[in-house]
């Protein structure tokens, strides 16, 4: 029998060597895909990411036949290599082959292709798809037996090689994901999310409109004086109680409000009653996350937060939820003034019924905001005593200097960091 020429051993060498490229592209194609896309594009109905979803739901076989393919390649090239070597150059020069095609396969067979894999993942795993599938359907004896052989030799080592990761992500996980998305997903839109994801975080008590901050209309007080009330009012739903803020007996719409008064111009309190709706309670500590879908099942859109003595705490509202998500979308009618007013000099003059988690939003900062919910309750705690004019503390990095004190509660702060 004739040997073979030359010139057809180099021609299968070069096809080998790209072979190699192909099943080392194809490893590190498979194993760089993002999963979550992959599973995107499969519930579109993708072709590619169909077969490739397939083949990885056994990764252990799908590397198998890769690296039986690989190895079965790049032996064969190193046996003809070598017989080249020895009919061009002689017996002395097989060490110098060995390391030329050892050059050659690291460069274009490994670096190259899987350089190019790891940055275009589905452009070669989709395509290399239609080659692996039927080929792991070919080897398949060869590959179940190495893998049974390979999970046996894991198992004496106290391992499970079908135990799965999870690949659930998890709420830091996704939210980091949402942070990193880059220019996919608009700065305003990933506020919402992140937002959103911290609704669990959240309580009611957070957010709510303070007991001492409730305007209301007491039923005790004299008809002129809820008549000059009425006449004050600016917000869209208004707390109906007798004497004390705990005997609420209704929340009174405007709407309601508005055609009461064309009716009567002088309504008594149990015309205002009767208008009322009747007031929803929910206990402190509420999870935003948990209060927004009562109220979608109530149909209703603000609730009294009550301890567990049953006295208010404060008023929490639908918009206030929203604007968690979204960032303020309305304007306080009752505020000429803001509540967070930088000076020239870096400091920042607070009002003290401000929300921590509101300052460290708006200003960037880290207070400490686990305990107290305002500015106020914040100094009370660190001084462990009522607080007085002139007086000044630090914490973490924060100074504070109390400016006004009204009812006993820092009315306006000055803070600066250091």
């Amino acid at each position: 029998m004739n040997e073979a020429p030359s010139s057809l051993l180099l021609g299968v060498l070069i096809f080998l060597l790209f072979l190699s490229a192909f099943f080392s592209g194809s490893e590190t194609g498979m194993m760089s895909l993002n999963p979550y896309r992959l599973r995107h594009m499969a519930r579109k109905g993708h072709k590619g990411a169909l077969r490739t979803r397939k083949l990885l739901e056994r990764p252990d076989r799908l590397i198998g036949v890769i690296l039986i393919g690989n190895n079965f390649v790049n032996n064969l090239s190193a046996a003809i290599t070598t017989l080249l070597a020895i009919r061009l150059w002689g017996d002395g020069h097989i060490a110098l082959a060995s390391f030329l095609l050892t050059l050659v396969v690291l460069i274009f067979s490994e670096v190259m292709p899987k350089t190019l894999a790891a940055q275009h993942p589905e452009s070669l795993a989709f395509p290399a798809s239609l080659i692996l599938k039927p080929l792991l359907w070919l080897l398949y004896p060869l590959v179940v037996t190495a893998n049974s052989l390979s999970n046996g030799l894991l198992r004496l080592l106290r391992m499970q090689p079908q135990a799965r990761s999870n690949d659930q992500l998890s709420r830091e996980e996704l939210r980091t994901l949402v942070r990193e998305a880059g220019n996919l997903i608009p700065n305003s839109h990933k506020g919402m999310l992140v937002n959103i994801l911290d609704l669990e975080k959240v309580t009611v008590d957070d957010i709510m409109v303070p007991r001492h901050e409730i305007i209301g209309i007491d039923t005790e007080e004299g008809t002129g004086t809820i008549r000059h009330q009425l006449g004050q009012i600016q917000h869209t739903r208004v707390p109906i109680y007798r004497k004390d803020i705990n005997n609420i007996l209704g929340l009174l719409h405007t709407r309601d409000l508005t055609r009461l008064l064309l009716d009567d111009r002088n309504p008594d309190t149990e015309k205002l009653v009767e208008e009322a709706a009747e007031p929803y309670f929910v206990p402190e500590g509420t999870a935003l996350h948990t209060q927004m879908i009562n109220f979608q099942r109530q149909k209703l859109r603000s609730a009294f937060v009550v301890n567990e003595y049953g006295e208010v705490q404060g008023l929490v509202t639908l918009e206030d939820i929203l604007e968690e998500i979204v960032g303020d979308f309305t304007t306080d009618m009752d505020d000429s003034t803001h509540s967070i007013q930088p000076q020239s000099d870096g400091s920042v003059i607070i009002e003290g019924a401000t929300s921590l988690r509101e300052i460290n939003r708006h200003l960037g900062w880290k207070l400490p905001a686990e305990g107290p919910r305002t500015l106020s309750g914040l100094i009370t705690e660190l001084l462990e005593d009522i607080p007085g004019p002139g007086l000044c503390l630090s914490t973490g990095c924060y100074r504070m200097e109390v400016l006004q004190v009204h009812n006993n509660r820092a009315q306006a702060v000055k803070v600066w960091t250091i």
